[in-house]
């Protein structure tokens, strides 16, 4: 369709493809200049001591794990509203996922159910800060420490999002930024391992490199693998976190004009973060009984929306667990009655004001 209005695209331009010379004229391709250079940015953003850029988020939270000694016979908590790649980075390290349910008002862990999932071979709690928004990261910091038990954060899409003022992934013992094609800023692929302990950090380091901590040497202290950045990733990613204070501020407009013009349809909830939460609207999401029906009109418009992650308890890949659908309510609830609209970027007035109208035309009818 020639006017279609895609639900998410990046913001690419000039200042990539020049970023992109700067790769091309130095002839190195792999984890030099631009790399550190993009770590550093990284680190300035979030205020962390280390950042370890790989090759994606779901790689990084394996080198999280697999840094803290997680393993076979252990358990990681994880929220069953996620991208599938959070449980699957605990698989890849021979641990367990455990899925826990989510909080109807922002799909977060639901911290009193956590303490339900805790047993003896439960060694992580890995939250998500889902949608732009965040965990209750305090809470679960709190029953990390009175369970002794390891806090890794996936902020996979969580790029400039704060809680009580401070970056998510930052506040766990390891915490992973990603910047797939679809994310608030992206690499194409890509992702950062946050810490602020220089042992996990080498550990990190040691298992994305070959199970070296230097490259150019050809002896291996350790076991690793090679999960290596690329200096073209790096070159996108500086010119994206160079724009990303636009992205964030143009992002807001957008969920605000949708939440104020949209306010008068009972049957459409925005979704909403705490107010010690600063998110960063990497989608506008909202809730209705209607999802099925208003994403059927709209596409039939030409507007893509997107629906809410698939329950992991309902993936056909883990039906071997055997898992009670009534433990999963609020996700399974949150997964039939979410949406996400447009919310690029580079979605324009015309063409916001234009999914706005179409969606009060479905409520009308």
């Amino acid at each position: 369709m020639k006017n279609f209005i895609n639900q998410i695209q990046p913001w690419i331009g000039k200042e990539e493809s020049e970023q992109l010379l700067r790769v091309v004229q130095s002839t190195f391709v792999t984890e030099h200049d631009l790399t550190k250079e993009f770590e550093e940015k990284i680190k300035e953003l979030t205020g962390s001591k280390h950042a370890i850029a790989m090759a994606n988020g779901t790689v990084a939270l394996f080198c999280c794990l697999r840094s803290l000694g997680i393993g076979p016979g252990d358990e990681v908590i994880v929220p069953d509203m996620t991208f599938i790649a959070t449980a699957n980075s605990v698989i890849l390290a021979g641990a367990t996922p455990i899925f826990c349910d989510v909080n109807l008002d922002d799909l977060s862990l639901d911290t009193k159910k956590v303490k339900e999932c805790i047993t003896s071979n439960t060694k992580a709690i890995m939250p998500v800060h889902l949608y732009g928004g965040s965990a209750n990261i305090k809470e679960l910091e709190k029953i990390c420490k009175e369970f002794d038990l390891f806090l890794v954060e996936d902020a996979a899409q969580g790029v400039g999002v704060k809680y009580d003022g401070k970056h998510v992934g930052t506040f766990g013992h390891l915490g992973i930024l990603s910047f797939y094609g679809n994310k608030t800023i992206t690499c194409g692929e890509g992702g950062v391992v946050l810490t602020d302990d220089d042992e996990l950090a080498a550990s990190c380091y040691r298992l994305k490199n070959h199970g070296r901590d230097t490259k150019g040497i050809f002896i291996h202290s350790h076991i690793g693998f090679n999960f290596a950045f690329t200096e073209m990733q790096a070159a996108v990613g500086i010119a994206q976190l160079n724009k990303l204070e636009r992205i964030i501020s143009r992002k807001k407009e957008i969920y605000d004009k949708y939440v104020a013009s949209l306010s008068g349809i009972t049957n459409l909830r925005p979704l909403t973060f705490a107010e010690n939460i600063s998110p960063v609207h990497w989608f506008t999401s909202f809730f209705t009984d209607k999802r099925a029906g208003l994403a059927c009109h709209l596409n039939d418009r030409g507007i893509q929306t997107r629906q809410f992650f698939y329950p992991l308890h309902k993936q056909p890949c883990y039906e071997f667990m055997n898992l009670d659908p009534q433990n999963f309510i609020n996700s399974s609830q949150s997964f039939e009655e979410g949406i996400s609209l447009p919310s690029s970027y580079g979605l324009t007035e015309q063409q916001q004001d234009y999914v706005i109208s179409c969606i009060e035309d479905y409520y009308k009818k």
